[in-house]
């Protein structure tokens, strides 16, 4: 299946302001539903991503507006037969004074996939950023297949973060503790140019088992929260962090 959703967010022009959707496009499996004056949620009109899938999501986020995207529930990273890679490809534009927020829920690795998921945001310099990525070794009793994710943010035009992982059979020792050495893992990139609008204390409430770290980006004025651990946990301390 090939699917491909464009969503584009610009200030209003009525006297309360807020936020207008100039245009809302999507195919199966990727629907956009409204769910507040500047959310988005993405609702899977199918199964999937399904090996042999290739989807592909577009969202700018003009000057002066904002606009947060979250997902209705996790998305599941099948197999197929024969064997085939699926592959979800992300771009955002932020202009300047803009906000975007992107909190989907996890991707899970369900045993047996073959999925890539590539993400490319570019902000101006005056963006702000939230942005949130989880993985999911498998489901419960089941060993993770394989999955790649690929993020890179470019700032004012220069790289900020390029950050890769690969889990499943493929990618030897990715459960070791060299790497992960759980079964699932988060991040949480915040890029804002008004300073430390993220105060997270990676030692404070942290659920046993999960090891969130918190670093500071020299590129610009930003901060990346990892945590891993199992997945609830994981969940608890990006939660946390996103408040």
């Amino acid at each position: 299946m090939r699917a491909e959703a464009r969503l584009v967010a610009e200030p209003s022009a009525t006297p309360d302001g807020g936020t207008r959707l100039s245009t809302v496009y999507g195919e199966p499996p990727l629907l956009w539903r409204r769910t507040g004056p500047d959310t988005v949620h993405l609702v899977g009109g199918a199964a999937g991503p399904l090996g042999g899938d290739a989807l592909t999501i577009v969202v700018e986020v003009r000057a002066g507006a904002r606009l947060c995207v979250r997902t209705v529930a996790a998305s599941l990273a099948q197999p197929s037969h024969p064997k085939s890679r699926s592959h979800l490809r992300i771009h955002a534009t932020v202009g300047a004074g803009a906000v975007l927020h992107w909190l989907p829920e996890p991707i899970v690795a369900v045993a047996d996939c073959d999925h890539l998921a590539t993400s490319t945001v570019d902000l101006a310099e005056t963006a702000v950023l939230w942005w949130r990525e989880e993985v999911v070794g498998g489901r419960h009793g089941e060993p993770a297949g394989d999955l790649r994710v690929a993020t890179t943010v470019r700032r004012g035009g220069r790289t900020l973060l390029r950050h890769d992982l690969a889990i499943g059979p493929r990618a030897d020792g990715w459960d070791g503790p060299a790497v992960l050495g759980a079964r699932a893992t988060g991040t949480l990139l915040v890029v804002d140019p008004a300073g430390d609008t993220l105060a997270v204390d990676p030692a404070a409430d942290r659920p046993a088992g999960t090891e969130p770290h918190v670093l500071r980006l020299a590129g610009g004025p930003a901060v990346l929260v990892t945590a891993t651990g199992e997945p609830r946990d994981v969940r608890a301390v990006l939660d946390k962090a996103s408040t």
